[in-house]
């Protein structure tokens, strides 16, 4: 893996080091789904993209391959996912076979930004995070837009700032966010139109921050019994975690965006 690409790789997951790539599928372990509610992904696939049996889905940074499998499960589409840590793609395959849909899932071991450049003529590409591994954001939309046919669909999950926010007041240090004004902005500019918008999770089934903390706090003390060299690593891991949900209660706007390409 690119030293580039490990470094946003690991401030997409909020670590503050590449030192903590190889623990976090120990210290994730008790999540399958590691960003976008796999149930509003496929009900805006559904609702807007007309879906057939021929539909190719592009999930790229699928991690354990929770909205690979679900959006097969749900449309009875093909779903290609693609990401770097090995351990996440074969839990991903064994989902998808336990679910009944290991004939339409293929889970691929590699990096996005090799990705974006070889797999052409999609339906649909799936954004899980968008962050900056595909560099900033206007360069990541024009990426994703080079994966999909003409009329084809992007689908992105991320954090705006409100309108009145500020920056200065989000914790999480590893990412400049914009504004939904600017974002607007970047579709307009990336030749994308902006379907449909969904910021109530309401009725998401991921774990919410208490629990989430709970589950991660846990994970990174055993590998502090284990490797009590490293425990700053571990520790400094749980404050980006729990800043990050902090954000998000306080700070930030999640959305999943649905975008049409002219």
């Amino acid at each position: 893996m690119k030293k580039d690409t490990q470094e946003k790789l690991a401030a997409s997951l909020t670590a503050k080091t590449t030192e903590l790539l190889p623990f976090l599928p120990y210290l994730l372990q008790d999540f399958w789904e590691l960003g976008s509610d796999p149930g509003v992904i496929a009900g805006l696939i559904e609702k807007h993209a007309g879906v057939s049996e021929d539909t190719k889905v592009l999930d790229l940074a699928c991690g354990k391959g929770a909205v690979s499998v679900k959006v097969a499960q749900k449309l009875r589409v093909r779903v290609k996912g693609v990401d770097i840590i090995p351990a996440f793609t074969e839990f991903a395959a064994q989902k998808a076979m336990e679910y009944g849909v290991g004939d339409l899932c293929d889970f691929m071991v590699g990096d996005i930004n090799d990705a974006v450049k070889t797999e052409k003529n999609y339906d649909i590409v799936i954004l899980g995070a968008v962050g900056d591994v595909l560099g900033r954001p206007a360069q990541t939309l024009n990426s994703l837009g080079a994966t999909i046919k003409q009329g084809g669909y992007i689908l992105i999950d991320e954090c705006y700032l409100p309108d009145e926010g500020d920056q200065q007041n989000v914790l999480y240090d590893n990412y400049q966010f914009l504004t939904k004004a600017q974002w607007d902005h970047l579709f307009r500019e990336s030749g994308l139109e902006l379907t449909e918008a969904v910021t109530d999770f309401s009725s998401c089934e991921n774990l919410d921050s208490v629990s989430g903390m709970a589950a991660i706090t846990a994970r990174a003390n055993e590998l502090i019994q284990k490797h009590p060299d490293k425990k700053d690593m571990f520790e400094g891991y749980i404050r980006s975690q729990q800043d990050e949900y902090d954000d998000i209660d306080n700070n930030l706007v999640p959305v999943v965006w649905i975008l049409k390409k002219l």
